[in-house]
């Protein structure tokens, strides 16, 4: 049956945002954590879609929110259980994405153990660009992805250097997850993360080929 959804406007409709952690060695290094054996991977909910022209919101609990720039793969039709050689037949294109990480809160469940939902789930979490079909992007680990606070370089890597690669994260993922058309899987970030505070502007880019700006924003809390 022919879906009358578009895929260019995955973020309207897909259902899942699934966040690959600790995927950049030199990231996982600043954090100071190990690397990992397999893939680390988080969830967070459709709700937490941005687009631009609105700002992305610190949490009114949070007093150190920090960015972090991803390549993310579309899924183009059902996905469970693919093995890595024709995984890459699922994929339906690309955006770049933000992994916005509310750090302060991310320690404290870190330290009592608990879920990572208050850090990385909130409305706003996750500003993606354009879509960008799979045809524009005949390697998409050969890419540079770059992400600027006020016009000053933070991140820059190159997705050469993922940990995990685009067939294996899909072949894992979708053993444990079933993905389905228009999901969304954050490949993790490259190093260079920090602090961003009301009123500034996150321009970030993959390459060339797309940028986008967001402002920051406080979140009042209304009880």
């Amino acid at each position: 049956m022919a879906s009358s959804r578009s895929l260019a406007r995955f973020w309207e409709w897909g259902k899942n945002i699934v966040c690959v952690g600790r995927n950049y060695a030199e990231h996982a290094k600043e954090m100071g954590n190990a690397l990992p054996a397999e893939p680390l991977f988080f969830l967070k909910p459709s709700s937490a879609y941005l687009r631009e022209g609105s700002p992305i919101l610190r949490p009114y609990y949070c007093s150190d929110l920090h960015h972090e720039v991803e390549l993310g793969v579309v899924i183009g039709k059902r996905t469970q259980a693919v093995s890595q050689e024709a995984a890459m037949e699922h994929v339906g294109g690309y955006a770049l994405c933000l992994d916005m990480t509310a750090r302060d809160t991310q320690k404290e469940c870190k330290k009592k153990g608990l879920p990572w939902t208050l850090a990385k789930a909130f409305s706003t979490s996750c500003p993606v660009s354009e879509f960008v079909p799979k045809e524009k992007i005949p390697d998409p680990h050969k890419l540079k992805i770059w992400l600027k606070v006020n016009g000053q370089l933070r991140q820059e890597g190159e997705t050469s250097s993922m940990i995990f690669s685009i067939p294996h994260l899909i072949s894992y993922i979708s053993e444990i997850v079933t993905l389905e058309e228009g999901d969304l899987i954050l490949t993790g970030s490259p190093s260079g993360v920090g602090s961003v505070q009301e009123g500034d502007e996150i321009e970030a880019g993959i390459g060339d080929i797309l940028s986008m700006r967001f402002k920051v924003a406080q979140q009042t809390r209304r009880s």
